[in-house]
């Protein structure tokens, strides 16, 4: 009978082992499962802020609220260029991306002025998001300017209207060249529209026409 009864015990303890090792084997694939889903949450949450972030950076960077044409008045106190590397009625093409269509587009230049340009970040006077690293604005477009070019985080006042908002907001300059800078006509190449009179396009931003 002993020998019977520690059988029975031996027999009764490896089931209990077996059903302890199956149990483990089937909590595990939930257990990976909890860690994938908790993985894919991550990602996706990581993809959304990464998109927000970047919608936010193109609001604050968007000029699509900008007039491209303007009538053609300059300030009076804005003097002409001497010898300009490209005349009044010359054509040249354009190297810049401050707004859209106008990369490589083959500009009519239609005036060429000796002044100092600033890029700046200013909140509208109309409310909404701040415009970071506007390009551009002269100096003679600042209010009440003084004699002396403006440096790096300087705060000034705007007299521009090249964008709804603009005119009479606080901004800050973000940068700034003393250089020639241009009002030209184009053909906006991605929407085939005219623009003409533009305001500003800097002598850097320019190439020959080949």
């Amino acid at each position: 009978m002993n020998k019977k009864l520690m059988i029975g015990i031996v027999a009764l303890l490896m089931a209990v082992g077996l059903a302890a090792c199956g149990g483990n084997e089937e909590t595990a694939p939930d257990s990976n499962t909890d860690t994938e889903n908790d993985s894919s949450e991550n990602t996706e949450m990581n993809e959304e802020s990464n998109s927000e972030e970047e919608n936010d950076s193109m609001k604050k960077t968007d000029h699509s609220g900008m007039d491209h044409s303007s009538s053609g008045e300059v300030p009076e106190d804005l003097a002409n260029a001497e010898d300009p590397t490209y005349p009044v009625g010359s054509e040249a093409v354009i190297s810049a991306d401050h707004m859209k269509g106008m990369d490589g587009a083959v500009a009519t230049i239609e005036g060429a002025y000796d002044t100092t340009v600033y890029a700046v970040t200013y909140t509208p006077t109309t409310g909404g998001e701040e415009v970071e690293n506007h390009k551009w604005v002269i100096h003679e477009e600042i209010e009440n300017p003084e004699e002396q070019p403006y440096e790096h985080r300087d705060e000034v006042v705007l007299n521009a209207d090249h964008m709804e908002g603009m005119k009479g907001a606080s901004a800050i300059i973000d940068s700034a060249e003393d250089n020639n800078v241009y009002m030209v006509s184009y053909t906006d190449s991605e929407t085939g529209e005219k623009v003409e009179n533009h305001k500003w396009v800097t002598e850097n931003e320019l190439s020959p026409v080949e």
